[in-house]
């Protein structure tokens, strides 16, 4: 039995079926000569009461008034003519509607035509069921297919002929795998290829639901569609099977839009994770291979790579710098295969890692043609993408799909251009970066010491350990600043805050430090005079702070700092300190002691005075200078930390950089930081008696000639007597201003290092200032020939009076 003749035998005879209908056979004259049983089940009459009777006898002629004609069946009725509506009367009386055909019967005898009656309710829910087979048939988007026991096509409905592109008849008796020889389903766990789906569902009955098939169809050659298939077997009333049907939906699209919304979630995830333009440059090539492209490239324009905006987007000879590619492997699977994010990154190929090389476009190509109109340009299987940022091009991404994939459709295209876009502004947010850290960096060279010119007084080492991994600046600082006389100025200060802001206010901390420590102040005097400068109101402050404070979140509200004087021929060290940790001292025997020194208020909270400690310090004395960073931890006590460091330091075999490099290691063992991190370790010198002389004088003229002749001599002991001509004019300059305008006594010093000072202190409190004297004016002219004279000169002050000091440069071992 063949499929549609089983279905018929099963379902689609009708009530007018003559093997089912009232069926009354007519002579000429419309006398009722033959009456079927279901005639007799339908209006009562027996055969033997009704044969002889007329037809009107059930049957009146008038069809009935205001009921529309049945519906022809799909199906045709054969030789039986159109059915019409009739009022037919039971024998018990009553009426009922009947739909009625009629079919002449020639050249047979007394009969006429035979008459086929059906009630009418049977019919129209006959008809109902026909009209929904209608619409399967031709109206549904759902593809139907009936294959029979040997898995041949035996009947589809319209939508299974469009996705195969031709009607039922060129296409009838093909078996499934013929039908979509190259699609392959992408659901796991079931066999692989359609007749072995169906040919399971024959044999088990069991059906198979929502099966992903993927596939070319023959209508649509060159583009993959995914269909959910299900299957089920198709038997009789009385159990026989007699073949099986599938449903297909293509949900392509759907699936489509999907795979888009999951790029657009990976790239939000995945996309400017780091504020490194070739990182995120690698992270799009990621995302979009395989599952999107083939292979990714992506090419920026050399200025971005520095930090700096480049020219006119819309200039095809802009350089272009290669700096991320990856392509898929050979045997990458479809998207649809792999649900497991893990999976897909198995397939996504290797990123080529490489340097960042030139790469040039010949004109006419794809790539040249998107720099020279600033838009996207697709060329079959290439799609270029500018990366725009601010009206400008910063580079493009380019998406190539093999030979064999389909071409970018426009949805593809948009999605394309959200993923550079994307892209493109956090490869803008990494081009600020870039040129925010050359900046900073540019900054910290600027505020901190990159070299330490070498001491006399002391050996130094140090390190720098800032907290802010963005700009490699913070709010700690050091210095050490070159004092007259071959003292040195020791300082490390903390300011609350990281980042630029805080380093800005460093820098002129620092800088006021160095200003102040030029005036030969004291301690105390000069963290006074510091304290001053960070308590500026908080307008102030607002107005120093400008632009910084808008794009960073950091508050300066104060800072610390701890600021000595070491002079290496009196081996005297003062110090004061403002809320800053006191400094540890290890002496030549390696004792450790943190000094007791008085802690003061932190810089900026104003009224509170600052106090001085002097202590002598023995030749070899090493002396830490440190910020909180170093010591103190969200893990650790900062009791620990100082144990820790003390330890250290009382290693006396180390050299000071081995000592640094040991301490950083032991309290920041991971190399990072929850503060900046700032140490200076000094050694102390002395210079002996052999590089300095000292002699004190009375307040008198004659002090003058006496005061020449004792310098003289002095640099002849020293092999010095090139300088002995201008020292002797600046050694009775000084003295002849120190008889008549201060008291006395008087002290006259010379100091033999890296150059030859000269020192004379009197009691005085007044500050000499040079000037130009007119022609006829009888003195005032020896500060400024001594100015002449000397390298550098200056005057700092004391308790008991003012010092005048001179530098002069030693002669050439030549």
């Amino acid at each position: 039995m063949s499929t549609w003749n089983a279905a018929q035998s099963a379902d689609f005879r009708g009530p007018l079926d003559v093997t089912r209908a009232a069926t009354a056979v007519l002579d000429a004259q419309s006398v009722i000569i033959g009456w079927s049983p279901a005639a007799e089940d339908l209006l009562g009459y027996p055969s033997y009461e009704i044969i002889g009777r007329p037809l009107d006898t059930f049957l009146p002629s008038v069809v009935a008034s205001g009921i529309p004609a049945a519906t022809e069946p799909i199906l045709p009725l054969g030789p039986f003519g159109g059915s019409e509506i009739r009022v037919a009367k039971h024998r018990n009386g009553h009426t009922l509607l009947v739909a009625t055909a009629v079919c002449p019967l020639p050249g047979t005898g007394t009969a006429e035509r035979v008459l086929v009656a059906a009630d009418l309710a049977s019919l129209r829910m006959w008809e109902s069921r026909l009209s929904m087979l209608h619409g399967l048939a031709t109206q549904s988007p759902v593809g139907l297919a009936i294959y029979g026991t040997d898995l041949r096509l035996t009947w589809c409905n319209a939508a299974y002929e469009r996705e195969i592109g031709a009607p039922l008849a060129a296409f009838r008796g093909l078996r499934a795998d013929e039908l979509y020889s190259e699609g392959r389903f992408v659901t796991k766990g079931y066999p692989d290829t359609l007749d072995a789906v169906m040919r399971q569902v024959l044999d088990t009955g069991e059906p198979i639901l929502d099966l992903h098939f993927r596939g070319q169809p023959p209508s649509d050659p060159g583009r993959d569609h995914l269909w959910s298939c299900s299957y089920y077997r198709l038997q009789d009333a009385d159990g026989h099977v007699f073949g099986l049907c599938e449903d297909a939906f293509d949900i392509t699209d759907r699936y489509e839009a999907q795979r888009r919304l999951s790029l657009l979630v990976e790239a939000g995830r995945g996309i400017g994770t780091a504020l490194d333009a070739i990182v995120t440059a690698e992270e799009i090539t990621e995302v979009a291979v395989p599952d999107f492209a083939h292979t990714v490239t992506v090419d920026l324009a050399k200025a971005v790579l520095e930090g700096e905006v480049p020219g006119d987007g819309s200039s095809a000879v802009m350089a272009l710098v290669r700096v991320a590619s990856r392509s898929a492997p050979a045997a990458s699977a479809p998207a649809a295969e792999q649900g497991d994010p893990g999976k897909r990154r198995e397939r996504r190929g290797k990123a080529q890692r490489h340097r960042p090389h030139p790469v040039e476009y010949a004109p006419g190509s794809p790539q040249h043609r998107s720099l020279s109109s600033g838009g996207l340009v697709l060329d079959d299987n290439t799609l270029v993408v500018p990366l725009r940022a601010e009206g400008g091009t910063l580079g493009l991404v380019t998406f190539l799909r093999s030979s064999t994939s389909a071409t970018f459709d426009g949805g593809e295209v948009a999605l394309a251009d959200e993923l550079v876009a994307r892209t493109a502004v956090s490869i803008d947010n990494a081009r600020r970066f870039t040129r925010e850290r050359t900046a900073a960096l540019s900054l910290q060279r600027q505020l901190l010491p990159q070299h330490l010119p070498q001491q006399s007084a002391v050996d130094l080492a140090y390190r720098y350990l800032p907290t802010d991994d963005v700009t490699g600046v913070g709010g700690d600082w050091f210095d050490v600043i070159p004092l007259s006389g071959t003292r040195v100025g020791l300082v490390v200060g903390d300011v609350v805050g990281h980042g630029l802001q805080a380093a800005a206010t460093m820098g002129r901390l620092r800088t006021t430090v160095r200003a102040l420590a030029q005036l030969d102040m004291a301690p105390d005097e000069l963290l006074k005079r510091l304290d001053d400068l960070v308590g500026q109101s908080a307008e102030e402050q607002s107005e120093a702070r400008g632009s910084l404070a808008d794009r960073y979140d950091d508050v300066i509200t104060g800072a610390t700092c701890l600021y000595a004087v070491y002079d290496p021929v009196s081996r005297r060290c003062a110090m004061a300190r403002a809320g800053h940790l006191p400094p540890a001292i290890v002496d030549p025997e390696g004792r450790l002691s943190f000094l007791d020194l008085p802690a003061g208020p932190p810089l900026g909270l104003g009224g509170l005075p600052f106090e001085s400690l002097e202590i002598e310090l023995p030749v070899g004395s090493l002396v830490a200078l440190f910020t909180d960073g170093l010591v103190e931890a969200r893990e650790r006590d900062i009791d620990v930390g100082l144990d820790t460091l003390g330890r250290v330091l009382s290693d006396r075999r180390g050299s000071l950089e081995e000592l640094c490099d040991r301490a950083v290691s032991e309290l920041l063992p991971d190399g990072t930081t929850a503060d900046d991190t700032a140490l200076l370790l000094v050694r102390t010198r002395e210079l002996g008696a052999q590089q300095v002389a000292d002699w004190e004088l009375p307040a008198e003229p004659v002090a003058v000639g006496h005061a020449r002749d004792l310098a003289t001599g002095q640099l002849h002991d020293w092999g010095l007597e090139e300088l002995s001509f201008s020292t002797e004019l600046v050694v009775s300059e000084l003295v002849t201003n120190a008889v008549r305008h201060a008291g006395g006594p008087l002290h006259l010093r010379l100091i033999r290092d890296r150059t030859l000072l000269c020192e004379v202190a009197d009691a005085g409190h007044t500050s000499p200032h040079p000037r130009h004297s007119a022609e006829d004016d009888e003195g005032g002219r020896g500060l400024f020939i001594v100015a002449q004279l000397v390298q550098r000169w200056g005057t700092r002050y004391s308790r008991s009076g003012k010092t005048i000091w001179t530098e002069q440069a030693l002669p050439s071992a030549d």
